[in-house]
């Protein structure tokens, strides 16, 4: 469980723990036809809870992404070619087996988020993050890029709200994070190649795991 699990959850354990009484407190003087007071505590202890619901929330997405302490394995990716510019993929992560798909074209590319945070999240305990995002198929020359067969998939769900894009646009209100950048990297699809893609600060690295790996890499133009 990331670090900042525990946070959150104290948070949204604080917000009950107010917005109980004063929805109680509420209830009561609403009952006492005290309209005035009943409704300022309805409203707060409504207030309280929707900040805990914000918090479950942002919870819920942050666990879609992994922590980032230093290069590590995010994949194993492995293939077969079925025909000519086609070719099924199998895609290993730690949290998840083997998923398969099918791709068109010379080259296949993943693509990840990565979320680097400011000097206060950083005492709160908030590593930097990354999620695989798409698998898409990619071609070699430009003509067949424009015209022939796409192929993309999702990697990932957003449970709760889009963090990555509320980051984004409350960023200069909310300064949490340093730095919100996509990476994207992209090599050879070769019958039998297995590539390992690793993650790193600075984005997405892919190294090939075997000789048809190699040996595709070696000759790519």
């Amino acid at each position: 469980m990331p670090p900042f699990s525990p946070i959150l959850a104290a948070i949204v354990a604080i917000a009950l723990v107010l917005a109980i009484p004063l929805e109680i407190a509420a209830i009561r003087r609403l009952r006492r036809v005290q309209l005035v007071r009943g409704t300022m505590f309805f409203v707060t202890g409504a207030f309280v809870l929707a900040l805990g619901a914000a918090a479950v929330l942002v919870v819920m997405n942050l666990h879609t992404y992994a922590r980032l302490t230093h290069e590590q394995e995010a994949a194993r990716v492995s293939m077969r070619q079925l025909d000519e510019r086609r070719y099924v993929l199998s895609v290993e992560t730690k949290k998840a087996p083997a998923r398969h798909y099918e791709l068109r074209g010379d080259e296949w590319q993943i693509d990840a988020r990565v979320l680097k945070w400011r000097g206060v999240g950083n005492l709160l305990g908030l590593d930097t993050v990354y999620r695989l995002e798409r698998l898409s198929g990619r071609y070699g020359d430009i003509t067949s890029e424009r015209g022939a067969p796409r192929t993309v998939f999702a990697l990932a769900e957003d449970p709760g709200i889009d963090l990555w894009t509320a980051l984004r646009r409350y960023n200069a209100y909310v300064p949490l994070a340093d730095a919100l950048y996509g990476s994207a990297a992209y090599v050879p699809m070769a019958e039998g190649a297995q590539y390992t893609v690793s993650v790193s600060s600075s984005g997405l690295v892919v190294r090939p795991g075997n000789d048809a790996a190699r040996k595709a890499v070696g000759g790519w133009k």
